[in-house]
């Protein structure tokens, strides 16, 4: 929870492409719910309704900490500047990611990979 807390705070903190645009100056809301980046802000995924979306959930402790976490800046280690995650569902991670190329691997953590920023996202 922490490494996509911190995916976050990088989107909302970065000063050039798509995502200072998102966010309009450190919007962190905005970065949340910009359509088609967090399955758990949509009613509706792959066409079905989403049961476990933030709507439908009952918060424990530890999900206000790791939000204060992350609304002081807190940034886990190993996911660093990375603004792009995934899960390959495979033991592998692709090189690039999201298609096109604005992120390169940097780190996998669990089952899930983050990417840094290229200088193509600076195109975005």
């Amino acid at each position: 929870m922490r490494a996509v807390a911190t995916v976050i705070g990088n989107r909302t903190n970065i000063n050039y492409g798509e995502f200072a645009r998102v966010s309009q100056g450190g919007n962190m809301r905005n970065i949340i719910n910009q359509p088609g980046q967090f399955d758990c802000v949509r009613d509706v995924v792959g066409g079905r309704y989403n049961p476990q979306n933030v709507w439908n959930m009952d918060p424990q402790d530890i999900h206000y900490q790791i939000a204060d976490w992350a609304i002081s800046g807190g940034i886990q280690s190993g996911v660093d500047n990375s603004l792009f995650y995934y899960n390959p569902y495979s033991p592998n991670c692709a090189s690039y990611f999201p298609p096109g190329g604005a992120g390169v691997i940097h780190n996998r953590i669990n089952n899930h990979c983050f990417y840094i920023p290229t200088s193509r996202y600076a195109k975005t």
